[in-house]
């Protein structure tokens, strides 16, 4: 259950640069991502432009983000006709706890649903347990048929949640 002070919405341009920093910091950091990958994680304004770009703030300051792509396109490479795919899920490790995380997830099944999608998938990798709780909290499932592999040594587990 999120704080009642976090509030979700979309990422303004003047925050394209925190959020940049706070998903390459935390993904390298906590050994998620590497520092070749990093510029992907950085390039918020590319991904805003093609998808939705979630922030999660409390008091004036950035707790998380993710993207949700319900358009296709780029960050939706494991979407069919009808599905909406979750990326880049961050939450400052100082923020962890506040629920935060469950409010990003919240406010991309419901981007998903007033898209019109019935499905919502995602990709996570295998030692992101606290995000495999939320993700088993909202109901999703695992879809061990899509698991994918973006870059030698690193598997992608993934899950998918049908939109009542």
């Amino acid at each position: 259950m999120p704080s009642p002070s976090v509030v979700v919405r979309p990422v303004e341009p003047a925050e394209h640069d925190a959020v940049a920093e706070l998903l390459a910091g935390v993904y390298v950091a906590e050994g998620w991502a590497s520092e070749q990958y990093a510029p992907e994680l950085r390039d918020v304004a590319h991904r805003a432009a093609e998808a939705d770009v979630l922030v999660a703030v409390a008091d004036g300051r950035l707790l998380g983000s993710v993207t949700v792509a319900t358009r296709g396109g780029r960050y939706a490479e494991l979407a069919g006709p009808g599905e909406a795919v979750v990326r880049m899920l961050v939450v400052d490790p100082a923020a962890r706890g506040r629920g935060a995380g469950g409010a990003l997830m919240d406010a991309c099944l419901e981007l998903a649903r007033a898209a019109g999608c019935r499905r919502v998938l995602l990709s996570t990798q295998r030692e992101m347990a606290a995000a495999h709780h939320l993700y088993h909290r909202l109901g999703f499932v695992r879809t061990p048929e899509k698991d994918w592999s973006p870059e030698p040594g690193l598997q992608l587990l993934t899950y998918g949640l049908d939109l009542a």
